[in-house]
């Protein structure tokens, strides 16, 4: 297929695209040689994309950088993106690796929210459904959530839900949960360990957004007989890696370039 090209705008972009390669601002002559186009070219292009705010001009060296209007524009489109849209494929492809149940969750009003489900092609199969909502101290989802929230939140959340006992393994103190919380930053996911339910494993990983926010969790979930303790580093691995690319897709290597 033949590539539409319209030359005004592919200087333009190309304009902006070598103040986006460097740390500093440039000169107009440091940009018209990255470019490769005559100076008077160059001023025109840079006087239009000023006067757009997509490109700042400093009063004092008369040194170029972007504007801040790209950045309005980048924070409107990457907070426009659905996170069920850009999750569901890497859903898809965790459920048949792994072979188990992976599910979607956000948090909402205290709890988690189911907002996705993919299952796999097993006689055994668990009791979620999409819309369904489940407390946040006893799920790998909803521990993971609270392991990146502020601690003031977390109490909040605790205060208002309580603690109830599912199971055996449930957590009911604070202080056993905020121990626990510390485990799943240091290593980077949270296990349910029978905890919401008796003979159903899950383990969790923290989705992010542009901001380096954690928005959602992304699980891994089936039947003890068939996800044994031994086996959650190997799936927890497995799910990272699908995590940090659904974070991806919402913006959140621009959170990790800007030191976020």
């Amino acid at each position: 297929m033949r590539t539409y090209k319209v030359q005004v705008l592919d200087r333009a972009i190309a304009i902006l695209d070598v103040l986006s390669r460097t740390g500093s601002e440039m000169a107009l002559n440091e940009v018209t040689e990255a470019v490769g186009l005559h100076k008077s070219t160059i001023f025109r292009l840079l006087m239009v994309l000023e006067r757009e705010r997509l490109v700042n001009r400093n009063p004092l060296t008369g040194r170029y950088r972007l504007g801040m209007k790209l950045f309005e524009l980048g924070s409107k489109a990457v907070s426009n993106l659905s996170i069920r849209e850009c999750a569901r494929t890497q859903l898809e492809h965790l459920a048949f690796e792994t072979g188990e149940t992976v599910h979607l969750c956000v948090l909402d009003h205290g709890e988690m929210l189911y907002v996705d489900k993919v299952e796999p092609e097993r006689s055994v199969r668990l009791a979620s459904s999409v819309g369904r909502r489940i407390c946040m101290h006893c799920s790998a989802v909803g521990k993971v959530m609270l392991a990146f929230l502020p601690n003031d939140a977390v109490t909040d959340i605790i205060q208002q839900h309580g603690m109830t006992r599912v199971t055996k393994n449930t957590i009911t103190t604070l202080e056993n949960l905020n121990a626990e919380l510390a485990q799943i930053r240091e290593r980077g996911y949270a296990i349910d360990n029978e905890e919401n339910e008796e003979g159903v494993r899950c383990v969790a990983a923290p989705i992010r957004n542009y901001t380096g926010t954690v928005v959602a969790a992304v699980s891994i979930s089936g039947p003890t007989f068939r996800v044994k303790a031994e086996d959650i580093p190997a799936l927890a691995a497995v799910l990272v890696k699908v995590a940090d690319k659904i974070s991806a897709e919402l913006g959140a290597s621009l959170a990790k370039a800007s030191g976020a």
